[in-house]
């Protein structure tokens, strides 16, 4: 008997490798993502500009990494507390307009330089409706009044016309990783949230037939058909829980890394697991040890950023010496 309806496994050229440098943009889902694949030591940017919901302001944000803009004093915003700016997440926004700008510009920088850099794009959007002010879709409201906003629902012509200039642009060249984040939009209320994820979901459908370097990884559809149940969301009702996390970065794994990630995986997660084990006598002659043989286990990979690794077992061993 089948109780669950399982996403039949990816079959696809579209890999990713240790080789690679990967530039992953959108929503908590992107995030979600590139934080595992940083974790097990791929090269890969996650959000510059901070997180991103729909996908005309992540086309927003690869444009002016593309442009090498730099954000000016004019641009900012100023809510009384901090200064802010509609193209990035509030994350970067600072007590005085200067700190402001030099994060933006440093976010804007890091995002040029990936996007120059990169050989796989991740671009995960979240919903499809947007907030405009004075015309121009923003990408966060800091909170702003209501009353300033127009608030839309994209369609899915304007969602494909934006991406389709990018896919011709500045991200030719590039293979591209879709997806539809599994987050729930509650805000947009159930009706609205499913109009949403529906109107992104053809669009994404409509690049991946025009575009031959585009692929949609079912995030969507694991966590709604494939585990469609609330004990996989967390506490909130509208995010994946830690457990639906770890099974979409099975799956994930299992559909886009190439042989030699998927043989190296294993090995780099267990050595960054050595790094956060806390032994029981940090002074003794055992965990010397132990340290010793980690960073022969480090060496036996070159090529991978273990900096962080390194540096502390070096230091557990210098220690103790």
């Amino acid at each position: 008997m089948k109780f669950r309806t399982e996403i039949e496994p990816l079959h696809t050229d579209l890999t990713i490798g240790y080789r690679n440098h990967i530039l992953s943009l959108g929503s908590c889902f992107a995030t979600q993502m590139a934080e595992r694949l940083e974790a097990a030591k791929f090269p890969v940017v996650k959000n510059p500009s901070g997180i991103l919901f729909n996908p005309l302001s992540i086309a927003g944000a690869i444009r002016s990494y593309a442009a090498r803009q730099p954000v000016t004093r004019e641009e900012l915003g100023f809510d009384g507390e901090l200064w802010y700016h509609f193209d990035f997440h509030g994350d970067l926004s600072a007590p005085t307009p200067d700190e402001a700008l030099q994060r933006m510009n440093r976010a804007r920088q890091l995002g040029a330089e990936a996007l120059r850099r990169s050989d796989r794009v991740i671009l995960t959007f979240g919903t499809a409706w947007v907030y405009e002010h004075r015309g121009r879709v923003v990408a966060n409201c800091h909170r702003q009044p209501a009353s300033e906003f127009t608030r839309r629902r994209l369609s899915v012509e304007e969602i494909v016309g934006t991406l389709a200039e990018l896919f011709d642009g500045p991200l030719a060249g590039k293979r591209i990783l879709l997806t539809v984040s599994p987050v729930r939009h509650l805000g947009d209320g159930l009706s609205g949230n499913a109009a949403s994820k529906a109107t992104l979901r053809v669009a994404v459908e409509e690049l991946t037939e025009r575009f031959p370097q585009a692929l949609y990884f079912p995030a969507f559809e694991i966590l709604t058909d494939d585990l469609r149940d609330y004990r996989f969301y967390a506490d909130d009702l509208v995010h994946p829980a830690p457990k639906a996390v770890d099974y979409l970065w099975e799956r994930f794994t299992e559909a886009l890394l190439d042989d030699e990630a998927r043989r190296l995986l294993p090995e780099v997660e267990s050595i960054v697991a050595a790094a956060a084990h806390r032994p029981r006598n940090p002074r003794g002659e055992a965990h010397r040890a132990f340290c010793r043989r980690q960073l022969e286990r480090i060496a036996a990979l070159p090529g991978l950023d273990f900096r962080t690794e390194s540096a502390l077992f070096r230091q557990c061993i210098e220690i103790n010496s």
